[in-house]
């Protein structure tokens, strides 16, 4: 599903105009990215969490040219899913149909 199509799909639902939920959808993405980049984690009750995830400082290789290069530590950002969602998708009986087809 695209963003195009869940805007598309909450202005059905709720009545509200696609330009209305665009804005919306839109500002939610914006703050996820401010506030993560500002190094806050962001937990939505009964869907999950935006969190920062340190990764440690390693050495890599470049195997082509024989070399290693060391890759310092960082963040990234990484989505956990509740129990509660886990437990929704698990249980869905759409989602296993699509998966024995697959």
């Amino acid at each position: 599903m695209t963003k195009a199509e869940v805007i598309a799909e909450i202005s059905t639902k709720t009545g509200i105009e696609k330009a209305d939920v665009l804005m919306t959808v839109e500002a939610f993405f914006k703050v996820v990215k401010d506030s993560m980049t500002e190094g806050n984690n962001i937990y939505v009750r009964g869907f999950g969490s935006f969190v920062n995830k340190k990764r440690a400082r390693k050495v890599a290789r470049n195997i082509s040219k024989n070399t290693s290069l060391i890759i310092e530590e960082h963040y990234i950002p990484s989505f956990k899913p509740s129990k509660t969602f886990v437990a929704k998708i698990k249980n869905s009986k759409k989602v296993k149909a699509v998966a024995a087809k697959a």
